[in-house]
């Protein structure tokens, strides 16, 4: 019911100016504006845009309080909205090749030089999308929040961790038995004993205060994060080639600040996270040799299981550049 009543304010979702007059366009976050992805890339995108467009180009971010984080695809394949600010793992079962990203090295400029984000449009064009940016959370983006300190190999041998399709095949592959609850229940389920820890980005565990109810950060970090900027295809081609130009260079510039940006993000709140009385845990030489390996392999299993060809040549592109992890 919301997505029709959405879609019957269509035609008042997208409208592309006339020569001379202002290009308004609306987009999905799947976070609210004070997260720090939105803040970190929504924000300084929207501002760029406006900024190399003169004013020209303004864009109106709505987020899950409008169209939960699951629901976004279809509303934006229908052109209901005209971009979409969100993770793959958001849509798996029609987009999971997305999750490729992330079995590749943080490199925005060699992703483009190599051809994968090509392949990716190729793929998301199918789905009525534009793939407008694809921006890296960091250097590296992962690691887990544990109750206890770990000991010898396996590392979380015993321990139910809270995962996703993310985490799961490192959770796995190093002895943990992965539970999947809603994000929203990580803090009552660390407190109650229902989980002994959980997979998380770098940063977020001050913000959501898990620090109150775990005590360790492990160690060493793995992984990357790709946050998509999609567009409609359709509103994507009403552009003028100005506009299309003025979009994709903004997004070129904040994919390559992204990586700097967010590192910055991390080291602060891995400092505040150690004043809160957190500890660092490190792994076994046995398993933290295998943690990119397994998570890597993880992610292009996924990739792979909707982008057939395209998943696969994707791999050959990122492998030739030296982009695999």
């Amino acid at each position: 019911m919301k997505f029709t009543a959405l879609l019957a304010s269509t035609a008042l979702a997208t409208l592309i100016a006339l020569p001379g007059s202002a290009t308004e366009l609306r987009m999905l976050s799947s976070w609210p504006s004070n997260q720090s992805y939105t803040a970190n890339v929504v924000t300084p995108l929207v501002e760029k845009i406006e900024e190399l467009s003169g004013g020209g180009i303004t864009i109106d971010v709505a987020g899950p309080e409008v169209v939960p984080a699951f629901e976004q695809l279809e509303p934006v394949q229908a052109g209901v909205f005209d971009l979409l600010f969100t993770h793959p793992a958001y849509h798996i079962g029609a987009a999971s090749i997305g999750l490729a990203i992330e079995g590749m090295k943080a490199d925005p400029a060699l992703r483009r030089a190599s051809g994968v984000i090509d392949t990716l449009d190729e793929y998301y064009n199918d789905l009525g999308l534009k793939v407008i940016a694809v921006a890296p959370a960091g250097s590296v983006a992962f690691n887990f929040i544990l109750k206890d300190p770990i000991g010898d190999a396996p590392s979380l041998e015993g321990r139910k961790i809270r995962g996703t399709q993310t985490y799961n095949p490192v959770i796995e592959g190093v002895g943990g038995a992965p539970v999947i609850l809603p994000m929203t229940d990580i803090y009552s389920s660390l407190q109650t004993g229902v989980i002994d820890g959980a997979g998380t980005t770098l940063t977020g565990i001050a913000e959501k205060k898990w620090y109150e109810v775990s005590n360790y950060l492990s160690r060493p970090k793995f992984g990357t994060v790709g946050l998509f900027v999609f567009m409609n295809l359709d509103s994507w081609e009403s552009l003028s080639p100005e506009e299309q130009e003025i979009i994709s260079k903004a997004a070129i510039e904040i994919e390559n600040s992204s990586v700097e940006q967010f590192d910055g993000l991390a080291a602060k709140e891995e400092a505040f996270l150690i004043e809160q009385g957190m500890e660092l845990t490190e792994m076994p030489a046995e398993d933290a040799e295998r943690l990119e390996t397994l998570f890597s392999d993880g992610a292009w299993a996924t990739a792979r299981s909707t982008g057939g060809a395209l998943a696969e040549k994707m791999h050959e592109q990122a492998e030739k550049a030296g982009l695999l992890q």
